[in-house]
């Protein structure tokens, strides 16, 4: 099902004028330079009542090849019970000049310590607190540091393909004239080739 208010074909010029389909290593290697320069997101989890809540996240560290996203987490905190009760995630990513990333996959928690240890900040203990108890200190061991891994499925984005004064003198005439800019690189992942690039990892 889909939704439409015309009949008018091409009727989203933007995306034509934008969409781009470069080599895979172009996709893949613009979408990670973009999201480890923006590094916080907002992860959107479904919960028990099926709402979708999204909270600010900061990257910790990649895995396949790149593509795969860790996070730090509490594991008493809600987003946990949704991603336990629905692993459906979706990770958005935006800077000031208005170019984004969105990434959707499904995510596991992590409790492993070997795992747990590898991706450990010391800036975790002024977020998950030492209880006191000589156990829940915040630190490495402490059982409630866990991880979120994000297995992404699909991912689309748009970063600039000009420089801001180039992009504003097109947008200007693109409001002068009627005609659609092109200002970015649209691009889109499917989850075939992010499955492709994984398995190029050496």
């Amino acid at each position: 099902m889909s939704f439409s208010n015309t009949n008018v074909e091409n009727a989203d010029p933007y995306k034509s004028k934008n969409l781009e389909n470069p080599e895979l290593e172009d996709k893949v290697g613009d979408l990670i330079a973009f999201v480890e320069k923006c590094k916080f997101c907002m992860m959107g989890t479904r919960t028990s009542d099926g709402l979708i809540v999204s909270r600010c996240m900061a990257l910790a560290g990649k895995e396949g090849n790149g593509i795969d996203l860790i996070f730090h987490a509490n594991t008493e905190s809600g987003k946990t019970d949704d991603l336990q009760n629905d692993p459906d995630i979706n990770l958005g990513f935006l800077n000031n000049a208005g170019e984004w990333a969105s990434i959707s996959g499904k995510a596991d928690i992590v409790t492993d310590r070997d795992l747990v240890h590898k991706y450990y900040s010391p800036a975790l203990k002024a977020w998950i607190g030492d209880l006191g108890d000589g156990k829940h200190d915040g630190g490495p061991e402490d059982p409630r540091v866990c991880l979120i891994r994000v297995n992404a499925k699909t991912a689309q984005y748009a970063v600039s393909k000009r420089t801001s004064v180039g992009g504003f003198v097109e947008f200007a005439k693109g409001v002068a004239t009627g005609e659609t800019p092109s200002v970015n690189k649209l691009r889109y992942l499917d989850d075939k080739e992010l499955q492709q690039w994984r398995s190029q990892a050496k």
